[in-house]
C-alpha cells in the first residue's frame, strides 16, 4: 500500500510521488481547489527512458509502439521520418468517443493520475508531457472527454485520446470559467505550444487504465458517503422504532471476526451512546427486530469490507504504470506486455456496485419497516391524519424503484467481453462503463438513504418524549434544517433533493468518517 506521508508542501498544494498518492490524497484531487506538481526526483528516470527510446530510433532497432503499426497492424514497419505523423495519427483515429463529457471531478483525477503513470518512467516520454497534464489541472481546464466508447483493455484508447488531443492542439477543453475552447485555445491559455509528439508519446498517452480507474474511485468516494449517511440514517431509524441496542454487542461481532462488521457495531453504538431513548425501553418484551435493523452490523460490514477491498486495488492502480510498451533503463529492454487491462479495476468496480447496491436495499426496507404500524409502532405511513393524509407512502414507492433500478445495474459489467481490433484483443474488461454506472447508482442510493433519514426523523418527532444521543440529535438537527416535520401532505420532491444532497454530503461524526477507507 502507498504511503500515507507523502509530501505536501501546504494546505493548497500537492507534490505526486508515483507509489505514494494515497486515497485521502485522490479525494482531495477530485474535489479541485489543490494545486498539483511532481516530485523533482521522477524526473531523472523519464530523461533515462526517453533516452532509451530515442537509441532505438536511432540505432533503427524495430521495437512495437516505437517505429511499427499498432494493433493488428503491429508488424507494418514505420520509417523513421514518418514517426511524428504516425503518433498525431494515432491520437486523432483513436478520438471516437461518444456521449456526455466526463464530470469535472473525474477529468481531475485523470489527469493527474495519467501524469502520475507517465513518471513512473517507464513510458519513454518527455517530463513536460506530464507537466503540461499537471498545468492543465492547475488552471481548471479541463478536456472535454466523451462518456462512452472504451472497453477497457488496450487502455481507454478513446476517452484517452480525447485528452491527448488537446495536448496536441486538437479537441476540446472547458475553461476555469465554463467556456468550451479548441484545444490550441486551451494549450494557450496555459501559456504552451501545442505538442509534436516523439516516438511512442502518443500511445503512451492513449494506453492505460486510467479512465476507468478515475470512475471507478469517483463512484467509491460516492458509495464511502452515502455508506456513513446510511449508519446514520440507520441508527435514526433505530432509535424511531425504539429498537433494541443489544445486537450490536461488541462480544458477538467478536465472536464472528469479521473487521467491517466489528466496525460497523462499534460505530453505532458510538452514535447511539448517552441516548435516553434506548434505556427506555429496555423490558418492552419485544424479543428480536427485523434483520433491517438488527442485522445492520452483518450487512453493513460486509459492505464495508468490500469497498476496502476495491480501494486497495484502486490505489494500486492509480500509481501504477499502465501503458505498453514499458521501458526498463536498468536493460535498456522495451517489453510489450498487457498491463493496459483493466480487468483488476472492472472487478473493483464491479464489488464497488454491489455494496452501493446493498446499502440502498437494506435502507429501502428499513423505510418500508417505518411505515408499517404493526411492525414500527407508528402512525399508519408516519403521518397523524392518515387517511386524509398520504403522508410518507409514495416516498417509499420512489426508494422501491430506485433500489430495484440499483439491482440491475449492479449486474457485473467484468463477466462480459466483446473482441476488438480483429481478434487481436480478443478479450477486454468493460471496466470503463463497469466504473462509469457507479456514479447512478451513488445517487439512487442517496435518495434512498435521504428519504430513510427524513421518513426516521418523523418517526423520532411521532414518538418523541425522550431525547437520543447528542451525536443523533445533533443529526436530527441538521436534518430539520432542511427538512421540516410532516404535519400534513405537502409537495415533497424538494425534501428528497434536500435529502439527496444530504446523504452525499452529511457532516457526519468521526465514529463514522473513521472507519472509511479514504479517510482512515
Amino acid at each position: 500500500m502507498p504511503s500515507k506521508h507523502t509530501a505536501i508542501s501546504n494546505a493548497s498544494s500537492l507534490t505526486l510521488t508515483p507509489g505514494q498518492v494515497d486515497l485521502a490524497m485522490l479525494r482531495r484531487i477530485q474535489a479541485g481547489g489543490v494545486q498539483l506538481s511532481l516530485d523533482p526526483s521522477v524526473r531523472d528516470g523519464m530523461l533515462r527512458a526517453g533516452a532509451a527510446v530515442r537509441h532505438i530510433v536511432e540505432n533503427d532497432q524495430v521495437v512495437y509502439g516505437i517505429n511499427t503499426g499498432f494493433g493488428k497492424l503491429a508488424s507494418t514497419r514505420i520509417g523513421n521520418d514518418h514517426l511524428a505523423e504516425l503518433q498525431r495519427n494515432l491520437v486523432l483515429s483513436h478520438s471516437v468517443g461518444t456521449g456526455e463529457p466526463l464530470a469535472a471531478p473525474v477529468v481531475r483525477m485523470v489527469l493527474a493520475t495519467k501524469a502520475v503513470s507517465l513518471a513512473r518512467g517507464h513510458s519513454g516520454v518527455r517530463p513536460a508531457l506530464a507537466d503540461a497534464l499537471l498545468a492543465l489541472f492547475n488552471a481548471g481546464v479541463m478536456p472535454r472527454i466523451p462518456a462512452k466508447g472504451s472497453v477497457g483493455a488496450s487502455g481507454d484508447l478513446a476517452p484517452l485520446a480525447h485528452l491527448a488531443c488537446v495536448l496536441i492542439g486538437e479537441g476540446e477543453a472547458t475553461l476555469a470559467d465554463g467556456t468550451v475552447v479548441s484545444g490550441a485555445q486551451a494549450m494557450k491559455s496555459i501559456g504552451l505550444a501545442p505538442f509534436v509528439l516523439g516516438p511512442k508519446e502518443g500511445l503512451a498517452l492513449l494506453n492505460g487504465t486510467q479512465v476507468s480507474t478515475a470512475l471507478a474511485l469517483f463512484g467509491l468516494f460516492g458509495a464511502e458517503d452515502v455508506f456513513a449517511s446510511s449508519l446514520m440514517s440507520g441508527a435514526l431509524s433505530l432509535e424511531a422504532i425504539q429498537g433494541s441496542i443489544k445486537p450490536f454487542d461488541a462480544r458477538i461481532h467478536a465472536a464472528r471476526g469479521q473487521l467491517g462488521q466489528i466496525a460497523v457495531a462499534d460505530a453505532v453504538r458510538t452514535l447511539l451512546e448517552g441516548s435516553e431513548i434506548v434505556p427506555s425501553h429496555a423490558d418492552c418484551g419485544r424479543v428480536q427486530d427485523p434483520y433491517s435493523v438488527r442485522c445492520i452490523p452483518q450487512v453493513m460490514g460486509a459492505c464495508l469490507d468490500n469497498l476496502a477491498h476495491a480501494a486497495r486495488v484502486l490505489v494500486i492502480e492509480a500509481n501504477a504504470a499502465s501503458d505498453n510498451p514499458l521501458v526498463f533503463c536498468d536493460t535498456g529492454e522495451v517489453i510489450s506486455g498487457g498491463n493496459f487491462h483493466a480487468e483488476p479495476v472492472a472487478f473493483a468496480a464491479d464489488i464497488i456496485a454491489l455494496a452501493i447496491s446493498e446499502v440502498g436495499a437494506i435502507a429501502e426496507r428499513r423505510i418500508a419497516l417505518l411505515l408499517d404500524t404493526g411492525l414500527s409502532g407508528l402512525p399508519p405511513f408516519l403521518v397523524r391524519d392518515g387517511g386524509l393524509n398520504s403522508g410518507f407512502m409514495i416516498a417509499q414507492v420512489t426508494a422501491a424503484a430506485l433500489a430495484s433500478e440499483n439491482k440491475s445495474l449492479a449486474h457485473p459489467a467484468s463477466v462480459d467481453s466483446l473482441p476488438t481490433s480483429a481478434n487481436q484483443e480478443d478479450h477486454v474488461s468493460m471496466a470503463t462503463f463497469a466504473g462509469r454506472r457507479l456514479g447512478d447508482m451513488v445517487n439512487n442510493t442517496a435518495v434512498v438513504v435521504g428519504i430513510e433519514a427524513m421518513a426516521a426523523a418523523q418517526g423520532i418527532e411521532l414518538k418523541r418524549k425522550l431525547k437520543s444521543s447528542p451525536l443523533v440529535e445533533a443529526e436530527f438537527a441538521a436534518i430539520r434544517q432542511k427538512v421540516a416535520f410532516l404535519e400534513t401532505d405537502r409537495y415533497l420532491a424538494p425534501d428528497i433533493e434536500a435529502m439527496r444532497q444530504w446523504a452525499l454530503k452529511a457532516e457526519l461524526p468521526a465514529a463514522l468518517l473513521d472507519i472509511l477507507p479514504s479517510h482512515s
